[in-house]
């Protein structure tokens, strides 16, 4: 039997991209490493003996014939907001398989409004195969499972590590549409650290703030429950600096203030260190009800959010690689089964109430 044609990591030289690349080769791939940093891309390819592409996504039908004759591209290049678009169209056009590892609302429904055209070109379209959503989805799914009569979902995470500098300029981005949370069914807006409450995480209850994760669009393809919450591990300082940042976050749509804050988070965060992710634990608590008052509730520890991350993202790209990928959009709990996350070693799932 053949091996399939390679996969392509674009933005490999991005602190993920990197951390995902070299997963890939320590399991055996040998995937293509592009992006648009020439010197960058060069260097990675030649310490990781990676064949390499440099390119820019200014010009679809370039980067479609650069795509030409591959099986898949994981797309690490964010904001996703400006790279996914002509990446996926990208990928259409020279029918491929397309994943990446966004948290981004608008992008995962973007990825979601590709259905019928992915489907009929025989491609898988995998958006967030990465921290955010693998772990939540599949928890989202699981709760589901058993309690299939459930309406609300309520998510919550935390022990993140610190930010890359891609995630700092994603969070930067998102700043000026605050918060959001899906209500009967709709993503709607809301204002930043709308709600606030404790979570029972394992280790101990912990205090949280609502945000716009990924999982706000993609639970509800996954399970479809119509209202979903999702919370993050914060103080209540920091809860009441994002209320003050309601004030001042319209102002980073100026383009001159968005590049200064964009140079200092270049300049000011490096993503955290090896020995940070060796050490580091992401802990998950969800939990599903239903209007007569049944609930249940789990929660999920898994490896730091970076290592999860580039260990997820392979474990996807194989099963696409196997063929394992259904056509058309999916959530990688739609595309691999809701115990994708407990495949990966380090994982550990507990009920608290069902």
């Amino acid at each position: 039997m053949s091996e399939p044609p390679p996969a392509m990591i674009y933005g490999a030289n991005g602190y993920t991209g990197r951390l995902i690349a070299a997963e890939a080769v320590r399991q055996g791939l040998k995937p293509i490493v592009a992006g648009r940093d020439r010197r960058a891309v060069e260097s990675l390819a030649a310490e990781l003996r990676c064949p390499s592409r440099v390119f820019s996504l200014d010009d679809i039908a370039t980067v479609a014939r650069q795509l030409e004759g591959l099986s898949a591209v994981v797309n690490c290049a964010g904001p996703f907001s400006s790279t996914a678009a002509p990446m996926m169209e990208a990928c259409l056009r020279a029918k491929l398989h397309y994943l990446d590892i966004t948290g981004e609302i608008d992008v995962i429904e973007a990825a979601a409004a590709l259905d019928d055209r992915a489907k009929q070109m025989g491609i898988a379209i995998l958006p967030a195969v990465g921290f955010d959503v693998v772990p939540s989805d599949c928890l989202a799914a699981m709760l589901t499972e058993k309690l299939p009569s459930a309406t609300k979902l309520l998510l919550a995470f935390g022990g993140n590590s610190g930010p890359s500098p891609g995630t700092a300029k994603t969070v930067l981005q998102s700043l000026p549409g605050g918060g959001r949370a899906r209500i009967d069914g709709e993503i709607r807006e809301v204002p930043a650290a709308w709600k606030t409450r404790e979570i029972p995480f394992r280790d101990g209850s912990q205090f949280a703030e609502t945000i716009p994760w990924g999982d706000v669009a993609t639970a509800w393809h996954s399970t479809g429950i119509a209202n979903i919450e999702v919370y993050m591990a914060a103080t209540p300082a920091m809860a009441r600096q994002q209320r003050t940042l309601r004030r001042v976050a319209p102002l980073l749509r100026f383009r001159p203030l968005k590049r200064l804050a964009e140079w200092y988070v270049e300049r000011t965060i490096h993503g955290p260190s090896a020995e940070a992710r060796t050490r580091g634990r992401a802990e998950f608590w969800g939990q599903v009800s239903d209007p007569q008052g049944h609930t249940a509730e789990a929660t999920l520890e898994t490896p730091e959010g970076y290592t999860l991350t580039s260990l997820t993202a392979v474990a996807c790209l194989r099963r696409v690689l196997d063929g394992a990928a259904p056509a058309g959009f999916s959530t990688p709990s739609m595309a691999f089964g809701k115990k994708l996350i407990l495949s990966i070693p380090g994982t550990d799932l507990r009920w608290l109430q069902v």
